[in-house]
């Protein structure tokens, strides 16, 4: 039985796009696949998705999600434009579209543009997508085209927001949205332990923490202008004032550039491997 869509890699990722394209109503359970290797994870997948093929094989699928580990791209998305790929969306991180594109060019008909044309997406999905508030770039290879690009959207749209940007963009997305939320939570850690040296039991301050998050996440979405929020925060002479004052002589801001440049620069150094 031929699918609509497999997706190879049964992870958090896998299972969070899984996940929302059935939610979503778009996507019927019995035209979805789920490739995963390991065989208490396709057991944990067969319970939570009913009607998903789950399979440790891939599977003859039209389009294909890549939700495996960088490395493991290429060679992966070879064995799916084999097994009948035309489609192939990729949401690993530093693999560039040429590189999956000269990949299942290979494997269809030897030169990148000979053979059946099986049209690349790669995309830069992050981890709120687990709770459908994520945001994606995307961007197409050499034989992507718009219908290609709307179809990535369907997928990733199920599980937040989606952007379409050159690929050119795509470490400094990387560095901010992919890694982001890690600097959130590192923010949120902080904030947690700072409120319990400052007197306050943990137990209450991982919770006033989190809806701190949440509350001021929903009060920019709805507003939007960040420095205008925090100006509205931020009395003169007031004890915002003092905290943000020393954010401002330590440079806050610019740690914050040195983080994002730095993961750029990894992102770019994966990219080139």
């Amino acid at each position: 039985m031929a699918h609509d869509i497999a997706v190879i890699g049964g992870g958090n990722m896998g299972a969070a796009l899984l996940a929302g394209m059935i939610s979503s109503g778009a996507f019927e359970p019995a035209h979805l696949a789920v490739v995963e290797a390991a065989a208490a994870r396709r057991d944990q997948l067969a319970e939570r998705f009913p009607g998903v093929t789950v399979t440790a094989e891939i599977v003859a699928a039209a389009n294909v999600v890549l939700a495996v580990k960088p490395p493991d791209v290429p060679d992966v998305a070879a064995a799916a434009a084999r097994a009948g790929a035309w489609r192939v969306l990729s949401i690993a991180a530093g693999v560039t579209t040429s590189t999956i594109d000269d990949a299942v060019a290979a494997a269809t008909g030897g030169a990148p543009d000979e053979g059946r044309r099986v049209a690349v997406v790669r995309a830069m999905p992050n981890t709120p997508s687990l709770v459908g508030r994520g945001v994606a770039a995307i961007c197409g290879g050499r034989a992507a085209g718009p219908d290609d690009l709307a179809w990535a959207e369907s997928v990733l749209g199920a599980v937040g927001t989606c952007v379409r940007l050159d690929e050119s963009r795509f470490d400094a997305v990387t560095a901010v949205t992919g890694s982001g939320p890690a600097y959130v939570f590192f923010l949120a850690e902080a904030l947690i332990d700072a409120g319990v040296a400052s007197g306050l039991p943990t137990e209450v301050a991982e919770p006033m923490v989190t809806q701190l998050l949440v509350g001021s996440a929903e009060l920019l979405a709805r507003e939007g202008d960040p420095a205008a929020l925090r100006a509205m925060v931020t009395s003169p002479g007031g004890t915002t004032a003092a905290g943000v004052g020393v954010l401002e002589d330590r440079d806050v801001r610019g740690i914050i550039a040195d983080v994002v440049a730095a993961a750029t620069t990894r992102s770019r150094e994966l990219g080139a491997r």
